[in-house]
């Protein structure tokens, strides 16, 4: 059996100098700002008949430009390596027993949830035997009159009906 000896290298993060990492973004965003500029331009000083579509189209397109903003800020982010968490069991020692705790009662609360609608989901009263239609795929829903239910104006009776 022959051991071999592997060399890793220390990841080196880049340094970004300018405008950053999301360059792509970043031009997107300032050419919508100077065009929607330029078309609110035309539309003050251009002394058109049509002047208040190009002022409220360069209102909008300097507003879509802030799309491209979002993109260039948040691909901008740094967060130092350490700080990254993997929900696979590389949790910070430190939080380790917080979060075992919050996950659980998480857990316990959604599972509780689920089963209680489980459990109330479906109709108190189930139909007399021969009178159960089956559900197929597609079916489509319809008013169901149930003749055993004695039913007055003044009386309001609700059900809820599950499929």
């Amino acid at each position: 059996m022959s051991m071999t000896s592997v060399q890793m290298e220390a990841a080196v993060e880049r340094r970004y100098t300018g405008v950053g990492r999301c360059k792509c973004s970043f031009w997107f965003a300032v050419a919508h700002d100077i065009l929607g500029v330029l078309i609110m331009m035309v539309g003050v000083f251009g002394g058109l008949a049509i002047h208040d579509l190009f002022i409220y189209a360069g209102g909008i397109v300097i507003f879509l430009s802030l799309i491209w903003w979002v993109f260039w800020y948040s691909g901008n982010i740094d967060v130092p390596p350490e700080e990254l968490e993997d929900d696979v069991g590389l949790i910070k020692p430190r939080n380790k027993g917080l979060s075992r705790v919050v996950r659980r009662v998480s857990n316990q609360l959604s599972s509780g949830i689920r089963n209680s609608l489980r459990k109330n989901g479906g109709s108190t009263r189930e139909p007399p035997a021969g009178k159960r239609a089956p559900i197929t795929e597609g079916s489509s829903l319809f008013t169901i009159y149930d003749s055993n239910m004695a039913s007055s104006s003044k009386q309001l009776v609700r059900e809820t009906l599950s499929i």
